[in-house]
């Protein structure tokens, strides 16, 4: 059995991928893990930073 891995959405993706990719990797709806950005986005700029770096480093899914 393969490992269970993080990657981008290609599918479910508004900006990057980034939410969609998390909602998949934690079986959570996409939307929770976007309100939840834009909630520490407006909290402090913590959201916006760690979206861009997720952006960066975790790779897309392959098609």
């Amino acid at each position: 059995m393969e490992p269970k891995r993080l990657y981008r959405s290609v599918n479910d993706r508004v900006i990057g991928g980034v939410c969609g990719g998390l909602g998949n990797y934690f079986n959570v709806d996409p939307v929770i893990i976007r309100v939840v950005t834009a909630a520490l986005f407006f909290a402090g700029f913590i959201g916006l930073l760690g979206y861009i770096i997720a952006w960066i480093i975790v790779p897309a899914e392959r098609g």
